[in-house]
């Protein structure tokens, strides 16, 4: 049995699959960068995550993120298929299903770093 997609319990499992997984950590040497998530219309309502990479280390937790650089919003349903790997995230963006806001800049310098983000999490049990 997984955890909860979304849950505390996912972004501490979430974290320490981050900190485990040699090429995420190789990619984010140097990175700073910071992803607030608002996902709406769940099964518990809306919830507010991020993605932080600071100092070589990354951190995965609900709530909000101060002077976060970018703001990414879905559904509850979109967020799931782009993490179950069901949809890939510039379709979603080119079709309306997430809008992101703020320095766009920062993920396009990133797209390394997120790509090694979504496999390094692509291994993690979740019950969604």
């Amino acid at each position: 049995m997984g955890v909860q997609f979304l849950s505390d319990d996912h972004m501490a499992a979430a974290t320490a699959a981050l900190a485990t997984n040699s090429d995420f950590a190789n990619s984010i040497t140097n990175i700073k960068m910071g992803l607030q998530f608002e996902v709406t219309e769940g099964p518990s309502g809306d919830i507010n995550y991020y993605l932080n990479v600071a100092d070589g280390s990354a951190t995965m937790e609900t709530g909000e993120l101060d002077s976060a650089d970018v703001s990414i919003s879905s559904t509850y349903e979109t967020a799931a298929a782009m993490f179950k790997g069901e949809l890939n995230t510039q379709m979603a963006f080119m079709t309306g299903k997430i809008k992101v806001a703020g320095n766009m800049a920062v993920l396009m310098m990133n797209q390394g770093v997120i790509t090694k983000w979504g496999a390094a999490m692509s291994d993690l049990d979740v019950d969604y």
